[in-house]
């Protein structure tokens, strides 16, 4: 009779790493702290940080990568919630110049307000300073999804590598014994299969 309850749980545990694995691609895995003349760890053109969930740890990670050389730009992107205070983008970009981030290396999106039009908008500032290797940093369970965006806006020209933040409090190592986790995880999928329905938000 036990091995009716151990299938069933035996397939929850796979399915929720394979879920895990998914959502949160990591192209840097493996890599060392700096940049590397390995291909998939070599430094890129720009870091670009999207806004939303946990946006401090997000810019924190976009930061450091920054600091260890892996990218000559830090491209902020996200509007304010409330259209009366400073965008989020410009919130990420004084939490990097306070980090010693020079002022020269920043470049700020301060519109968009959905990881689509974080793509979109950011489109426009890759061709403007001739970037052609793209480091894009969000929350694990974001990660999939933003590089989706991002690959569909800059097209076959620009390379786009998917490096999720490390220790969002939204998720954690064992994010599937949270509601929260399973929350975030279930609307990344439905809206993961609204992308290739061509439906993006």
């Amino acid at each position: 009779m036990l091995k009716f309850f151990l299938i069933p749980l035996f397939a929850l545990v796979i399915f929720t790493a394979l879920l895990g694995a998914y959502l949160t691609p990591d192209d840097l895995s493996g890599c060392n702290t700096e940049p590397t003349q390995k291909t998939k760890c070599q430094s890129a053109d720009a870091i670009v940080a999207v806004s939303g969930g946990n946006t401090s740890v997000r810019a924190a990670e976009a930061i450091n990568l920054y600091k260890h050389g892996w990218g000559k730009y830090l491209i902020f992107s996200g509007a304010a919630m409330d259209v009366s205070s400073p965008s989020n983008a410009e919130v990420m970009k004084l939490q990097a110049v306070a980090a010693g981030v020079p002022d020269s290396a920043i470049i700020t999106e301060d519109f968009a307000r959905t990881t689509h039009q974080n793509a979109e908008k950011v489109d426009s500032v890759i061709e403007k300073y001739n970037i052609h290797r793209l480091i894009v940093v969000t929350s694990p369970y974001h990660q999939r999804r933003a590089g989706l965006e991002f690959k569909k806006f800059v097209g076959p020209s620009v390379q786009v590598v998917n490096h999720p933040a490390k220790n969002d409090p939204d998720w954690p190592v064992l994010w599937w014994l949270t509601p929260r986790g399973w929350w975030l995880a279930g609307g990344e999928f439905v809206k993961i299969i609204a992308f290739h329905a061509g439906e993006s938000q």
